[in-house]
């Protein structure tokens, strides 16, 4: 299906007005020059006129005409008109499948609007560009180049906002919050409420899944804190054997049990004065999570093989994996202590939500490098568009450390200054995920097609019930639940399934 997309223009609307020194008009032009099965046009003035200038396109080309009416703050808004043009291209090919051949039409509206179709023609839907004049008619726009998507953002971003103070009590920006790299609006709430935490000694639970940077963001909330000045100690719950974690946490007097030679303080008796970072929580067992809800309630820890507690002053910031209310319910986890330790909750989106902050930590991540391992690396890489590109739109399963681990893969790999979209594949190691999360948990944008998803999962089980049918088809209906033969035969035309194969 042969799709063009344009935005109308006010040539446009006075071509529609009759003003014969316009002539028909940029849509008008294309339209008589080459047939489209259909017109996707959007329209930033007012419904009406856009509703008008549609009634007179339809007298002067037999295609099919949508009208998508786009309030923008500014036709100049780049981040706007950005978002508009990738949410109406989303539909069209959720609508319309993947045999979609667009064009884009760079002529009508602002000049942003056609650099807008540009980018997204050269990132990440590409598509036939045109152009047209009155004098010049309707010709192709041919640009022999590529240019990454890193530049997106960039277009997304507003001007920047002015840092603001919350409260009259915020205390200064800590060096460890200067040192997060974001700029989506998720990163930026949290930030926000882990500052405002950070000037309570109230226990903190942070939730996110594994490499989403928890205990950068404790180390900040501490740093922050007014325990400052004492000690960050950070444990690891799930490293530590289920008979040793009361010893490891609250300490144990000599000759409290086999192999204890001396008397040990405790990690709590460590972060004294300061913070205790409890990461995976979840993982304790439950005998220690019992000594654990009372060292909170109490405010003092006693060590093993002791009758003598010590009194105790340490912020308490633990982070799961998990969502630990979720653990509670299955009885996994004990209520009451998770309420002491979620007074303040803080989640950590994962990098395929943090829109636009990809670019910014792979140019980060790619400066640290060559610092932090240069006996390694001996020069600063930099991404190929194809490289970067691919890194953009790729899921991150396992979020920022997954990141830095695959490019730090990536530059030793690289044999030279720049990196490939070659290398970065090879570079890239993940855990096959479970069909449950390949087929629910997908990024939603950059590039998600539901048609297409659904179209690999009926292909997926069709061909399995298939083999297992070995070519039968009324048993293959039945192991699909489809009601007959002839049904299946339909669904094996409609989805190009060969029942040979």
């Amino acid at each position: 299906m042969k799709i063009l997309l344009a935005w109308i223009g006010n040539t446009d609307l006075n071509a529609a007005a009759g003003e014969s020194k316009v002539g028909s008009g940029p849509v008008g032009a294309a339209v008589a020059e080459a047939s489209y099965d259909r017109v996707i046009l959007l329209n930033n003035y007012p419904p009406k006129d856009g509703s008008r200038y549609v009634k007179w396109l339809r007298r002067q080309t037999e295609s099919e005409i949508e009208h998508h009416h786009i309030s923008l703050p500014s036709p100049t808004d780049f981040g706007e008109i950005y978002k508009a043009v990738v949410k109406t291209i989303e539909q069209m090919r959720a609508k319309y499948g993947d045999d979609v051949r667009p064009t884009f039409h760079l002529s009508p509206g602002t000049p942003a609007m056609g650099a807008v179709w540009i980018i997204v023609a050269k990132t990440r839907f590409p598509a036939e560009l045109i152009e047209s004049s009155k004098e010049g008619g309707v010709r192709k726009v041919s640009l022999p180049f590529d240019i990454s998507a890193e530049f997106i953002p960039d277009l997304l971003r507003g001007p920047e906002e002015e840092l603001k103070r919350l409260t009259p009590g915020l205390p200064p920006e800590a060096p460890e919050f200067a040192d997060i790299i974001y700029r989506s609006g998720q990163m930026k709430e949290v930030i926000r409420m882990a500052q405002l935490m950070a000037l309570h000694k109230l226990p903190v639970l942070i939730e996110g899944e594994s490499g989403t940077g928890k205990e950068m963001i404790a180390r900040a909330i501490h740093v922050a804190s007014p325990q400052r000045d004492g000690q960050f100690i950070a444990v690891n719950c799930g490293a530590i054997p289920a008979e040793l974690a009361e010893s490891e946490l609250f300490g144990h007097e000599k000759g409290a049990f086999t192999n204890a030679v001396q008397k040990r303080d405790g990690h709590f008796v460590k972060a004294n004065g300061g913070t205790i970072f409890l990461d995976e929580v979840g993982e304790l067992p439950l005998p220690a999570q019992v000594k654990l809800l009372r060292v909170l309630q109490e405010q003092e820890v006693t060590p093993v093989g002791s009758s003598q507690a010590k009194k105790i002053d340490a912020r308490v910031i633990s982070a799961t994996n998990r969502t630990l209310i979720n653990e509670v319910a299955q009885g996994n986890f004990r209520e009451d202590l998770f309420y002491r330790l979620a007074v303040f909750i803080l989640r950590l989106p994962p990098l395929r939500e943090r829109e636009g902050d990809v670019g910014l930590l792979l140019d980060r991540m790619l400066d640290d490098l060559k610092q932090q391992t240069p006996a390694l690396i001996a020069e600063r890489k930099k991404l190929s568009p194809g490289a970067r590109n691919f890194l953009l739109n790729y899921n991150w399963p396992g979020n920022v450390r997954e990141m830095k681990n695959t490019l730090l893969r990536a530059a030793v790999l690289s044999s030279g200054p720049q990196i490939t979209e070659a290398e970065i594949r090879q570079a890239i190691f993940t855990a096959p995920a479970q069909n449950k999360d390949r087929i629910l948990n997908r990024p939603l944008g950059n590039g998600f097609n539901l048609q297409q998803m659904l179209t690999e999962v009926v292909q997926h089980y069709l061909h399995r019930a298939l083999e297992q049918s070995h070519g039968n088809k009324s048993e293959a209906a039945k192991l699909v639940g489809l009601p007959s033969y002839q049904t299946l035969t339909n669904w094996l035309k409609k989805y190009r399934i060969d029942p040979g194969t």
